[in-house]
């Protein structure tokens, strides 16, 4: 080959790796549109009265963002206290679901016992399962042990969750090597002392990951909490925009609606910004394993 023939396809190359990162760049931007225009229309409605809304969309902001905003803590559901209610829930939830889930597999991962393949089978096969299958056992459990109308069943039952251990699983078989556990079992490191101060820390991006879905699933569960918790001031958020919607034709004012659904997303959107570095290195590290 002469050199006028190495540098054409060279030039080949180079135009076509940048003919593909455009076309990456144009698919990317488009569906990031897609994502975020529906933010946009949510908080356009949020700016516009009941009476507007009935009219159809506008792309055009409106001037009733505060008085939807003040209509609705002056309303007579407890917005404030759902808020707390529903960050105190989502919050201890998902600190639950992901340290004892790491917990869960990293006793599969570093231990050989017995039946552990078929401990790891029946984790996974509970997967399958849907919530709405249990919720009655679950009701007539927490019924004897007195606890409805109580936070407490919307917390503890997150220490078992198949799916959060299926993903840190995988991600320890890529990030976690025996090698290292060998080395501090035999400087003396109890196994408390080994999950907590090296596993932990080797396990922070994929733990990240999984406390915004947890976080996020917990925030937005609506069934569990309904059946589950009947005092005004103990329901969460997306009980209280239910009751909104219930609202009777003289009370229903879709403005304010509106307004708790953007004021019930910025807790989620913090959570999402404070973890969303770890997410790429979190899954492109739990997907593969290595």
């Amino acid at each position: 080959m002469t050199d006028m023939q190495v540098n054409m396809i060279d030039d080949k190359t180079k135009g076509g790796v940048k003919q593909r990162r455009t076309i990456c760049y144009i698919v990317l931007g488009i569906f990031s549109f897609l994502c975020l225009f529906w933010f946009y229309v949510l908080f356009i409605n949020t700016t516009r009265s009941h009476s507007e809304l009935s009219t159809g969309f506008t792309p055009l902001p409106s001037t009733h963002l505060f008085d939807n905003m003040h209509n609705l803590f002056h309303s007579t559901q407890p917005v404030l206290r759902g808020l707390l209610n529903s960050v105190t829930i989502s919050g201890l939830n998902c600190l639950v679901c992901v340290y004892f889930s790491a917990m869960t597999a990293y006793a599969i991962h570093a231990y050989d016992f017995k039946l552990k393949n078929a401990l790891f089978t029946m984790i996974l096969a509970i997967m399958m399962i849907p919530t709405q299958v249990t919720a009655l056992g679950f009701i007539q459990l927490i019924t004897k042990m007195k606890l409805m109308d109580n936070p407490v069943p919307l917390i503890v039952p997150a220490i078992a969750s198949p799916i959060v251990f299926f993903y840190l699983k995988q991600y320890m078989e890529s990030n976690l090597p025996m090698e290292l556990l060998e080395a501090a079992r035999i400087d003396g490191a109890g196994e408390i002392r080994i999950y907590n101060g090296i596993v932990l820390p080797l396990m922070v991006p994929a733990m990240a990951v999984q406390a915004i879905f947890s976080f996020v699933g917990s925030w937005n569960n609506y069934f569990t909490p309904a059946l589950v918790l009947s005092t005004e001031t103990k329901k969460t958020l997306p009980i209280l925009i239910a009751a909104l919607r219930s609202a009777d034709f003289l009370k229903f004012d879709m403005g304010q609606v509106y307004a708790m659904i953007t004021f019930s997303i910025f807790p989620v959107i913090v959570v999402y910004l404070f973890l969303s570095k770890y997410i790429v290195g979190g899954m492109a590290a739990g997907a593969v394993k290595g």
